[in-house]
């Protein structure tokens, strides 16, 4: 089997795996999800055997993540929607869906306590970037409709507004199931209003996709990176990266991380 037959059958169980996480409350059957884990071992290994390589490194990570290869981050730049000291010693750059309920956990938990701790003091640098990938499983796929897509887009044209967080936290406490509608464009411009945005410059600025490039541009170099899932995240140490954050971790455990980063 050639590598990009491999590679295809990688991509469809890495979303297999995914959908399986998302919905980690159902009872359906795992045998099959870990029957095809295994062949794709076996698919990968032949491949690498071919190619007279080595494997890649796989971060496991805890609950909810998926494996992924580090690779080449794009550095941090004035595109980035940052919070805190542009000049702290150690940055964290995450990428996520709006949509993925781990990142709404993680946001929620984790991410809060970094906010109120590491990035208030000015230890830690917070990068938010864009990895929308939940929306593109609704078939047939119509882009206007990616809930993902015109989250993330939204989040962007309430920036030009000066309120990108704001947004940004306001979606991941709305979120309830993955495209079924909580991010239509209708709740989307709602939103902005109930956050006092000026609404036809934000209802102009989404419906135009202004900002369509721009998230296509950050999930593209995320797969440069190596992720496949949210949420994930680099920590860096004055722009090199030294550990990373491989699904849903808890509080407890990124600070372990954050405080190794520190100290480094």
């Amino acid at each position: 089997m050639d590598e990009k037959k491999v590679e295809e059958v990688v991509n469809e169980t890495v979303q297999i795996k995914e959908i399986n996480v998302e919905n980690k409350g159902s009872k359906l059957n795992q045998t099959p999800i870990v029957s095809a884990i295994i062949i794709v071992g076996v698919l990968i290994a032949g491949a690498i055997l071919l190619r007279g390589g080595k494997p890649a490194s796989l971060n496991t990570g805890a609950s909810g993540g998926i494996p992924v290869t580090t690779a080449t981050l794009a550095p941090v730049n004035a595109g980035d929607r940052t919070l805190g000291n542009g000049n702290a010693k150690v940055t964290l750059v995450m990428y996520e869906d709006f949509q993925c309920p781990w990142c709404g956990k993680f946001v929620a938990e984790s991410e809060q306590t970094i906010r109120n701790t590491y990035v208030k003091n000015g230890e830690v640098e917070l990068v938010f970037r864009d990895f929308p990938f939940l929306g593109s499983f609704v078939q047939p796929y119509v882009a206007a409709k990616d809930e993902s897509l015109n989250s993330a887009m939204a989040a962007r044209c309430a920036g030009d507004q000066g309120q990108f967080w704001q947004y940004h936290d306001y979606l991941f406490t709305h979120q309830t199931q993955e495209n079924t509608g909580d991010f239509s464009v209708t709740n989307l411009e709602s939103f902005a209003k109930t956050l006092g945005l000026n609404t036809t410059t934000f209802n102009q600025c989404l419906t135009s996709n202004k900002y369509a490039q721009a998230v296509a541009d950050s999930k593209a170099e995320g797969v440069n990176a190596g992720v496949t899932g949210t949420p994930k995240g680099f920590i860096l140490v004055n722009g090199k990266v030294v550990d990373t954050i491989d699904g849903y971790l808890p509080a407890a455990q990124v600070t372990a991380k954050l405080d190794a980063a520190l100290k480094d």
